[in-house]
């Protein structure tokens, strides 16, 4: 899952984002893992795919942001060849395999093969033909979840050119992510009334970029605002381990146990955006604190960098393991499924997103020239103690 970025001129790396990463893609697996047996509601995976959302948007805008600070402009041009390079290589070389394998009976029991389908996947639209369609018809098993890529890549045509224009006409920060803001509560107006007055079902409301991308845009107002990389903080640490923290972890466990239909495809994307903020501005300026240490081990971490190849797969690998090892134990397939998932994806990522990694920064590089100017606001403790590494 997108989640990662390429920065555009100086190399920046912001402790725990992998672990964060790590645990977002575990949940995510574990859901689907027992959903496969057959058991559903039980852990809030779909809680993950949220907080790849506000990753993303958090990334994205801190990037562009060190950009303008950097050169006094946003290169689209850049932007866009950076997306290309970092999304598509996976994601496609991910689809042409589980078609394939779909094709010649490897992904068996699954829906008749529909050119359509494969096309609207190709083309960023899953969402939507799920929406219209089903999550089956017309697609390789597991490859539904592609739909959450749609949501990210219709984001990023679109947000350039917006935060360009809030920081063109919008003085000040404080009021760009306002703006931002009153974009989240439109998003929750239009899910109410699409639930509430024309009884919109989770499907509708779950994957459609008009209905999720305030999922993202909370991750951008953080990037704006009260950015724990850029920017220093007026409170105290106690403040943030003690007090937001533990509110943040009561507020998604609200979140988690309101079963109302309506509530959880309405309000609760909105309340999980909200506790999402004090929990990545703690986990970023206090790596080495209680749980977010955690976040750090190196084998946490190793599952975060290649998290986005693992989210691609996982599915398809997970339907396939139910069938090729049916007679196992459910453990047991879920452990071979984990285990081939893990190593699936460091192959892609040794094999095409490390290359891919280079030739972004040979891009950034090239299309956005650093401009000695006033230097952006100093880096946060956490960010001097981790040290500067490639991202």
């Amino acid at each position: 899952m997108p989640g990662t970025a390429a920065a555009p001129s100086r190399s920046l790396h912001i402790p725990s984002l992998d672990g964060i990463r790590a645990c977002a893609v575990l949940l995510v697996f574990a859901a689907h893992a027992l959903a496969q047996a057959g058991v559903t509601g039980v852990l809030p995976g779909e809680f993950g795919v949220t907080t790849f959302f506000f990753l993303s948007g958090y990334l994205i805008t801190t990037l562009l942001r060190l950009e303008h600070e950097q050169s006094g402009a946003i290169s689209f041009r850049a932007f866009y060849l950076r997306r290309v390079v970092r999304i598509f290589p996976p994601f496609y070389l991910a689809l042409i395999i589980a078609t394939l394998l779909w094709l010649v009976g490897g992904l068996p029991q699954g829906p008749a093969f529909e050119l359509d389908g494969v096309a609207w996947q190709a083309l960023f639209a899953t969402n939507y033909w799920v929406i219209l369609h089903g999550w089956w018809t017309g697609l390789a098993p597991g490859t539904w979840i592609f739909w959450s890529l749609a949501v990210e890549e219709h984001f990023y045509l679109a947000f350039p050119l917006v935060y360009v224009l809030l920081l063109r006409f919008v003085r000040g920060r404080a009021r760009q992510a306002l703006i931002l803001a009153g974009l989240c509560g439109v998003v929750l107006a239009w899910r109410l009334v699409l639930v509430l007055a024309f009884g919109a079902g989770k499907d509708r409301t779950y994957v459609a970029t008009d209905t999720r991308i305030d999922s993202i845009l909370f991750g951008c107002i953080l990037g704006i605002v009260a950015n724990p990389v850029l920017g220093p903080t007026r409170l105290d640490h106690r403040a943030w381990k003690f007090v937001l923290v533990p509110l943040a972890l009561v507020g998604l466990l609200v979140s988690f146990v309101i079963r109302d239909a309506w509530f959880q495809e309405t309000v609760a994307y909105t309340l999980q955006g909200i506790c999402l903020f004090p929990l990545f501005i703690a986990a970023v300026r206090f790596p080495l604190w209680g749980p977010f240490e955690l976040l750090n081990l190196a084998p946490v971490k190793f599952i975060g960098v290649v998290s986005y190849s693992i989210y691609l797969v996982h599915p398809s690998v997970l339907y396939g393991i139910s069938h090729w090892a049916a007679r196992l134990p459910s453990v047991a397939q879920d452990a071979l499924a984990l285990a081939l998932t893990i190593g699936i994806a460091y192959g892609i990522y040794v094999a095409v997103e490390r290359p891919a990694a280079r030739l972004r920064k040979r891009l950034s590089r090239a299309l956005v020239p650093e401009r000695p100017a006033v230097p952006a606001a100093p880096p946060t403790p956490a960010v001097v103690a981790a040290g500067r590494a490639g991202s």
